[in-house]
């Protein structure tokens, strides 16, 4: 993901995971807030529960691919933060996609497939 679609700071991280509402999965944990800007930003974590610094980074990188490839259906003006559980490096990609389109479908922060279609006459 481009920089300026990605929350940066540790003030932002704490903002979002502070205030916002949160929205669970067995693979992932959604938190959001609403960011007044034209653009969502996203930031993804991993603790150590998740395992050391190789599965750490693995769960990162699928959070992040499976954020990048679901990016344009995703609503503005929202700040985003993606936490990490422990199962998530062992899954692949479709797996973190559908857990990502769970919880955003959830959260009602992503356009419906329909929406991005003109309906025909």
């Amino acid at each position: 993901m481009k920089n300026h679609f990605r929350l940066t700071r540790s003030t932002d991280f704490k903002r979002v995971r502070r205030y916002g509402k949160s929205y669970a999965h067995p693979l992932v944990v959604l938190y959001t807030t609403a960011s007044g800007e034209l653009l969502s930003r996203v930031g993804v974590t991993a603790g150590r529960w998740v395992g050391g610094a190789v599965e750490r980074n693995r769960a990162k990188r699928l959070l992040r691919e499976a954020v990048r490839s679901l990016y344009p259906q995703i609503l503005p003006g929202n700040d985003l933060l993606f936490i990490a559980r422990a199962p998530l490096p062992a899954a692949n990609l479709s797996l973190t996609q559908a857990a990502l389109m769970s919880v955003l479908q959830r959260a009602k922060l992503i356009t419906s497939t329909y929406d991005n279609f003109p309906l025909s006459s």
